[in-house]
C-alpha cells in the first residue's frame, strides 16, 4: 500500500514530485494522495482508468466542502470532468454518483446540471441508475428524499462490460419455457437475472459495519457492483472525491488497482487504516448480495 501527500496536507507541496512518485506506484494495488484532485491528476497518463467511480460534494456546506454559488460549483466540476475524461482508458467508464442540491427547501437534481458538462466531452451516458436505500432525513414540508443518482458514461460503444459477476437471484429462479421449441427448458439465465438500473443497497448510517466519521460515504458494496461489471482484473480504478476510501477498497478487494485523492487529511487517514485492516483480512463491511434488513422477518431475513 502507498500512501502519498501533495499540495493541501502540508508534506508534499510539489505536483511534480507526486507525478515522479506515482510512476514507482504502478504496481501497487492501492495508492492514497491527500491532494486537491485537479492538482493530483493532472500529472497522471492519458487513458490509465478502467473506471473512474464517485460521489462529489453535492454543494450543501457539509463539513467537508465549501458551499458555493451554483455557477462557481459547476465551472468546479467542469474542470473535474474534463480532467478525468483524458484519464479514461477508450473502453472505460465514468460513474457518477450524486443526489440533489438544496436551496430554500427548493431541489435541483445535480445530474441533470451535470448532463451537458458530460456530453460536451463526447461521453454516452449508458445509464441513469437509481439507488434506492430506506433510511434518511425526514422532511417535513416535502417528500422524503430516498433515492440518489449514478450517471454511467462511456467514450464509446467499445466498452468493459461483464453482465455475470453482478447478476441476482431470478425471481422466479426454476421458471420454463411453456411452448414452442424450448419447451420445458429453463426461460431465465441459470446464473441469475440482470440487476436492472433500480439498486438498493442500504447507506451507511450509525448501525452499519462500515460506518466511519465521514458524514456521506459510499457503501462498499454498491461499488464492488460497479468494479466487477466495468473493469477487468488487473485494471486501474480511480475516485478523485476518495472520502474513506470505500471506492479504492472495493477496487482491491477484486484484484484491481484503487488509486485516491481527497483534501481532508483525516480522511485520508481513516482511509489508510480501512485499507490496512483490509490487508489484514479485519475490515468489516457489508456482504454483496446479503439481503436488505426486514424487521418482520425472523433476524431480519439475515
Amino acid at each position: 500500500m502507498v500512501r502519498q501527500n501533495s499540495h493541501g496536507c502540508g508534506l508534499r507541496e510539489n505536483g511534480k514530485a507526486v507525478h515522479e512518485s506515482q510512476r514507482d506506484c504502478l504496481s501497487q494495488p492501492g495508492v492514497l494522495v491527500c491532494s486537491d484532485n485537479i492538482r493530483y491528476m493532472e500529472h497522471l497518463p492519458d487513458g490509465m482508468f478502467k473506471l473512474i467511480v464517485t460521489s462529489p460534494p453535492y454543494n450543501l456546506g457539509k463539513s467537508y466542502e465549501h458551499r458555493s454559488n451554483l455557477d462557481d460549483y459547476l465551472s468546479m466540476q467542469e474542470r473535474a470532468i474534463r480532467e478525468c475524461v483524458r484519464l479514461l482508458h477508450d473502453h472505460g467508464s465514468i460513474c457518477w454518483q450524486v443526489g440533489n442540491y438544496v436551496e430554500n427547501g427548493a431541489i435541483v437534481p445535480i445530474d441533470t446540471l451535470l448532463y451537458p458538462l458530460f456530453r460536451a466531452q463526447d461521453l454516452k451516458l449508458r445509464n441513469r441508475i437509481v439507488w434506492h436505500f430506506g433510511h434518511g432525513l425526514h422532511c417535513k414540508n416535502r417528500l422524503s428524499g430516498r433515492y440518489e443518482t449514478i450517471n454511467w458514461w462511456t467514450k464509446g460503444d467499445d466498452y468493459t462490460w461483464n453482465l455475470d459477476p453482478i447478476r441476482v437471484p431470478a425471481k422466479y429462479p426454476n421458471k420454463r419455457h411453456f411452448k414452442g421449441p424450448n419447451l420445458g427448458k429453463l426461460s431465465g439465465n441459470p446464473k441469475g437475472k440482470n440487476p436492472s438500473d433500480v439498486w438498493e443497497f442500504p447507506n451507511v448510517k450509525s448501525n452499519h459495519p462500515e460506518k466511519t466519521i465521514h458524514p456521506c460515504q459510499f457503501p462498499v458494496e454498491l461499488v464492488e457492483r460497479l468494479v466487477l461489471s466495468l473493469t477487468d482484473e488487473g485494471d486501474c480504478v480511480l475516485d478523485p472525491y476518495m472520502g474513506v476510501g470505500s471506492a479504492v477498497i472495493a477496487a482491491i478487494r477484486h484484484n484491481r488497482r484503487g488509486y485516491g485523492c481527497e483534501i481532508v487529511p483525516e480522511y485520508v487517514e481513516i482511509a489508510q487504516a480501512r485499507l490496512e485492516a483490509l490487508e489484514a483480512g479485519t475490515l468489516r463491511t457489508r456482504p454483496m448480495g446479503k439481503p436488505i434488513y426486514d424487521p418482520g422477518l425472523p433476524k431480519g431475513g439475515h
